[in-house]
């Protein structure tokens, strides 16, 4: 029974030290993969050029978030989303919080919310 108790009381001091983070809003943490994907993202949007074509987006800018692919009017369209801003802390990346960048016959013909409407 002593020896127990001693093993018991041995764990208890050396746990007493031991933090467990569980949930919570994380805005302190800069270093969140998030806000790196969106800060670099941001960099690469405003190095766009139109004409570029999907692969030389996706060399620059990476995997994007989301994507759509369709034809209107007898053109390819497809719309490649980058996080490239922050909505809520829900821990998921919404098309919300994206860029769109659109491309028709694979060359990028404009980004943002207002070419993505005109669509």
């Amino acid at each position: 029974m002593l020896g127990k108790i001693f093993v018991a009381t041995a764990l208890a001091v050396t746990l007493s030290g031991c933090v467990v983070a569980v949930g919570g809003d994380h805005d302190f943490d800069d270093d969140s993969s998030w806000k790196k994907a969106q800060r670099y993202n941001q960099e690469q949007v405003n190095k766009l050029q139109m004409d570029m074509t999907a692969e030389d987006i996706r060399t620059l800018m990476g995997k994007p978030d989301f994507s759509e692919s369709f034809n209107k009017d007898g053109q390819m369209v497809q719309v490649l989303f980058y996080r490239t801003h922050h909505d809520k802390s829900d821990g998921k990346t919404t098309k919300e919080e994206c860029t769109p960048l659109i491309f028709k016959q694979n060359k990028l013909v404009g980004w943002g919310d207002k070419a993505y409407q005109y669509l």
